[in-house]
């Protein structure tokens, strides 16, 4: 399991991610959402050991976050693309597959591409690809070393619709053998995590799954969830 104790971060003296305690159960898909500036991004770079959180604790099955050792066993897809534009598609998936030290036959290369349906492109080098081709070779790249943990920054942006279903497909295929935590603000996608993480005021504003979630708030949408948590706020900001 992946725990998150008492996490808190701060840039300078403005504070980030305040005090957050919550546990990501494995052979899920968690949907970690909320408006923009809220700290998604940040509490995964604090997850992937790429930003030190400045009080609590990360671990992953009890181990203490970051490990080298255990971040051989996540797949990270970041909000931008990290690939290497001077080298075809294919090249990109070959030389990522090297680096995790992962061999992969020629089969499952090709089964690689298909998915994110770039198999026809792939000997196009990366510098002319569409921003949305980019996000679908930065998700392969992730889903290539089969991760136990997988960590995915709005993988779907800029993907058509009929592939974004097919994604989703292979999602909920993965968490059979691997956890998964993703952001997103497409609350179609949000419904379909098995359970959510809604992150307002520097924290964890409300968990569970999407269904109950709605039931707690009496709603019928997440976006009403974000509403009633604004007015509440609004309505707390005005006794004080």
């Amino acid at each position: 399991m992946l725990k998150i104790t008492d996490l808190s971060k701060r840039f300078g003296k403005q504070t980030i991610l305040q005090n957050i305690s919550v546990d990501i159960p494995n052979n899920q898909i968690t949907g970690l959402i909320g408006p923009s500036g809220t700290g998604k991004t940040t509490l995964i770079k604090c997850l992937m050991g790429m930003e030190k959180y400045d009080t609590g604790s990360v671990t992953i099955n009890n181990v203490t976050i970051p490990n080298r050792k255990i971040l051989n066993n996540i797949g990270y897809m970041a909000q931008s693309d990290s690939l290497y534009h001077d080298l075809t598609g294919l090249e990109n998936i070959q030389f990522f597959a090297h680096m995790y030290k992962r061999r992969m036959s020629e089969k499952s290369v090709q089964s690689t591409l298909n998915l994110v349906q770039l198999a026809q492109e792939q000997n196009k080098f990366v510098q002319h690809y569409s921003g949305g081709m980019k996000r679908r070779l930065s998700l392969a790249i992730a889903l290539l070393n089969q991760p136990e943990y997988l960590i995915l920054d709005e993988p779907t942006v800029g993907i058509d619709p009929v592939l974004k279903l097919n994604i989703w497909d292979r999602l909920h295929e993965l968490k059979k053998n691997s956890t998964l935590l993703i952001t997103t603000h497409i609350m179609d996608e949000a419904m379909k995590c098995d359970q959510l993480l809604l992150m307002k005021n520097k924290g964890i504003a409300a968990s569970g799954t999407p269904q109950e979630i709605l039931e707690t708030f009496q709603v019928s949408d997440i976006d009403q969830v974000f509403l009633e948590l604004e007015e509440k706020e609004h309505e707390n900001a005005s006794l004080n």
